[in-house]
């Protein structure tokens, strides 16, 4: 796992598996922790990691119902836990999902003695709307199109985007069940306004990125799902074309109706 700190107040941790990120947000005398690494030990070292960095965690928040994303409180077992209402409402709809998606692929890469997901009493925050901290207010933003449902969190007085599973340098624009070409590209169209706000903008997946960068990769998302919608010939984005991502774009050819 790396671990980099943007800022005094912004820490981001990037799991060794899928480069799955999670960031962790200083406001104050509270802290946010938004989604979650993948790998036990990863998970392990988080509260040392935060306590040293004199981090408090106030809360848990997730920017979708993927399963990947969900892991923080194997980490912080006693902190509260909130999401849009859109994902509160899927997991309240189908819990039993991310559980066996996680056991899949615990059962697959052999690992043992992993805790079941605890995702009780969950706190539904609205979309768009805000949420109250201490140094300022954080702006949630709807971002469904990869999945049903989802939330991007714009954190103004750090400058910082936590966009969820977009904008990824290492992953195409993923379709899964649920989600849309036409939703995947307003929720990129709502993103570009907040990357113009930005100074840093953390994807679901893949290393922080300056804005010239992640617009950069916004055109390339754009391009390869309107090309997807149109005709189906879609090339995939430069640095992002390989077999992993061949099969992802098997996948979103089955669904880009």
């Amino acid at each position: 796992m790396r671990v980099l700190a943007l800022d005094a107040d912004v820490i981001v941790f990037i799991s060794a598996f899928w480069q799955t990120t999670c960031t962790a947000i200083r406001s104050g005398e509270e802290g946010f922790v938004i989604d979650s690494p993948v790998l036990p030990h990863e998970l392990e070292a988080m509260p040392s990691i935060l306590e040293q960095s004199r981090f408090p965690v106030s809360a848990l928040l997730v920017t979708h119902g993927d399963w990947d994303h969900l892991l923080a409180r194997h980490a912080f077992p006693n902190a509260s836990l909130g999401c849009g209402e859109s994902t509160a409402e899927l997991l309240a709809a189908q819990p039993e999902g991310p559980q066996r998606e996680l056991n899949e692929f615990d059962d697959e890469h052999y690992i043992a003695g992993r805790p079941p997901l605890a995702l009780d009493e969950i706190q539904r925050l609205p979309v768009p709307g805000h949420l109250a901290s201490a140094s300022g207010e954080l702006e949630l933003h709807p971002a469904n199109g990869h999945t049903a449902e989802g939330t991007a969190y714009y954190v103004p007085w750090l400058g910082v985007l936590v966009a969820g599973d977009y904008l990824s340098p290492v992953e195409i624009p993923w379709i899964s069940p649920g989600g849309s070409v036409r939703a995947y590209l307003e929720t990129l169209e709502r993103i570009r306004g907040l990357v113009d706000r930005a100074s840093w903008i953390v994807p679901g997946h893949g290393e922080p990125l300056e804005p010239d960068r992640a617009l950069g990769i916004l055109q390339a998302d754009v391009a390869y799902l309107t090309a997807l919608r149109e005709d189906g010939d879609a090339r995939l984005p430069a640095g992002r074309d390989t077999p992993a991502q061949r099969k992802i774009h098997a996948e979103n050819l089955a669904r880009r109706g």
